[in-house]
């Protein structure tokens, strides 16, 4: 349901007057969350009959199962993120707006007062959302763009102490890559970026045959994938199909949100 959400409102454009119409009264948004979780009618989350009884007499509940042994009741909750919370459907509707259309992401605060809800239940209700919208990781058939980086503090203000740590663990260090066919991005904190480490990256969440673009770093030479590199060093930024613009300008919406939006990530 939340992924067929996302969808829409990054697909429609939707404005904020428009947003406000559409959730103006609980009515309507649990009506909205309905059509997208049961576009093809209601069904029973428990057993997947369609021989539903709509609009019961009870405080939470809105449906009743005909076929489930004990008339098994339920709502657009039931199965969902949303199961067990108290959060007005308005609340959900809204936030994953709010969530789905800021590219550098949105904070527990932003949502705690544009939604009228407490700052903890703002933060429960991202972690819902993201949890939702994680598509799981896929091995990429692309061609890929692959890039390392790293997050958090800069080296020149760093201690000795925490420069050398820095050096011993790689503490940071990210690496990247981004499918151009599906647009999906794979990301993983490592431990260095060592040749080994981040050849095993790309080998293991890339299929046999996968064209890798890099840039020109030593530690993707003699990878086992078709392979091209652009030689930055040179100011060599595109060549031909090659370059690896797209994953860094996810670095860059990446550490936008973190200076802008989180400030620290653990």
């Amino acid at each position: 349901m939340t992924k067929n959400a996302l969808e829409q409102f990054e697909r429609n454009g939707l404005t904020l007057l428009e947003i406000a119409e559409m959730f103006s009264t609980e009515e309507k948004a649990r009506k909205w969350i309905e059509d997208i979780r049961w576009k093809d009618g209601i069904y029973c989350p428990h057993c997947g009959s369609f021989n539903v009884q709509s609009n019961i007499k009870h405080k939470t509940m809105t449906h009743r199962c005909r076929d489930c042994p004990k008339k098994k009741m339920f709502s657009v909750r039931t199965g969902t993120i949303m199961e067990g919370t108290k959060l007005k459907y308005r609340v959900w509707a809204i936030g994953l707006y709010l969530y789905s259309t800021n590219i550098k992401g949105v904070s527990s605060m932003r949502l705690h007062r544009e939604l009228g809800i407490t700052q903890k239940s703002a933060w429960f209700l991202l972690h819902r959302l993201r949890k939702a919208s994680d598509n799981g990781l896929t091995v990429f058939d692309g061609p890929v763009e692959v890039d390392e980086t790293y997050m958090g503090g800069k080296r020149k203000n760093m201690s000795n102490e925490q420069r050398r740590e820095l050096a011993d663990t790689g503490r940071g260090a990210v690496v990247g890559m981004k499918d151009r066919e599906t647009n999906q991005v794979n990301v993983k904190v490592v431990k260095d970026t060592k040749k080994e480490t981040l050849q095993n990256f790309v080998v293991e969440n890339t299929k046999e045959g996968t064209v890798v673009y890099t840039d020109e770093a030593k530690a993707y030479e003699d990878i086992d994938r078709k392979h091209e590199a652009v030689k930055h060093s040179i100011s060599q930024y595109v060549k031909d199909q090659a370059h690896t613009n797209g994953i860094e300008s996810f670095w860059s919406l990446l550490k936008g949100g973190y200076i802008g939006i989180y400030h620290k990530m653990s």
